[in-house]
């Protein structure tokens, strides 16, 4: 099997990474716009060889798609050479817009998918083993992809070991708002908060786990998360919405020194950790 891999940072390295233990005569192709990560890449093995022509993915059993959202669009948009058997399989955080974006010539070869999995790190030096295996994958709007290119790829990511759900884009867009870009720009916004209000020496001194594990994400790329922020734009505030509300409840609580309302609020939070 030829495979293609378009973005050779974190999560492209590390599914190549998961593709070369499974597929152990698979070639890996890779690219990307960024000439050091071609040069690590290739250091690291996480590739066979790099190109610097996209349309030299012609032929390629499967192709991935492991760059920002907006670079997805611009990307796709670059693809109707493909060979028509080709599997073309996005893995960005956004899944409405990048279905709206893909050429009709090309639809059956696409896959919409969006791994939940991730590290604020990036770059090929941040690939690591076993990124993919146990987590969920959802692939979105299946019915309008071609059944082979379907197949191909679910083989592949249930191979890697990936749990794989099946959601509407819009319907999917609506969840990630809550449970992966809220919490970035929660932790983008917590970050800033203390920053200007606290010392930096203070910082180190005093910042526990709890604080840590909160701010961790905020080191993820802007400008990946810029682009995920303005293709969610919508879903996103409704979710930022809804725990300003939460957090003004919080504060109502505690100005009016109603322990008790505050206890039943926070255990009725201790729940969600019964479903994940």
């Amino acid at each position: 099997m030829k495979i293609g891999i378009i973005g050779l940072g974190l999560m492209g390295g590390s599914l190549s990474i998961a593709i070369k233990k499974v597929y152990k005569d698979t070639e890996i192709i890779g690219f990307d716009h960024n000439d050091q990560h071609c040069i690590e890449a290739l250091e690291y093995n996480l590739v066979d060889k790099v190109i610097d022509d996209i349309n030299d993915f012609y032929g390629v059993d499967i192709l991935f798609l492991a760059v920002p959202v907006d670079g997805i669009i611009k990307i796709v948009k670059q693809l109707s050479k493909v060979d028509k058997k080709t599997a073309i399989v996005d893995l960005g955080s956004t899944k409405a817009l990048i279905l709206n974006s893909v050429p009709t010539d090309i639809r059956q070869n696409f896959v919409a998918a969006h791994p939940m999995t991730g590290t604020e790190k990036s770059g090929p030096t941040a690939a690591i083993d076993n990124l993919y295996h146990g987590k969920a994958i959802v692939l979105c709007n299946i019915e309008d992809s071609g059944e082979s290119q379907h197949q191909l790829a679910k083989q592949i990511f249930t191979n890697i070991g990936m749990k794989i759900f099946y959601m509407d884009a819009k319907e999917h867009d609506r969840h990630a708002a809550y449970i992966s870009h809220m919490p970035h720009a929660l932790s983008y916004a917590l970050a800033n908060a203390v920053m200007k209000q606290e010392d930096p020496k203070a910082i180190i001194a005093l910042a526990g786990g709890g604080f840590r594990d909160m701010s961790r994400i905020a080191k993820s790329s802007p400008n990946m998360w810029q682009d995920i922020f303005r293709q969610n734009r919508q879903d996103l505030l409704d979710g930022i919405d809804c725990f300003a509300g939460e957090l003004n409840r919080c504060r109502e609580l505690i100005a009016q020194e109603k322990w008790d309302e505050l206890h039943s609020w926070m255990d009725k939070a201790n729940r969600l950790h019964e479903i994940l």
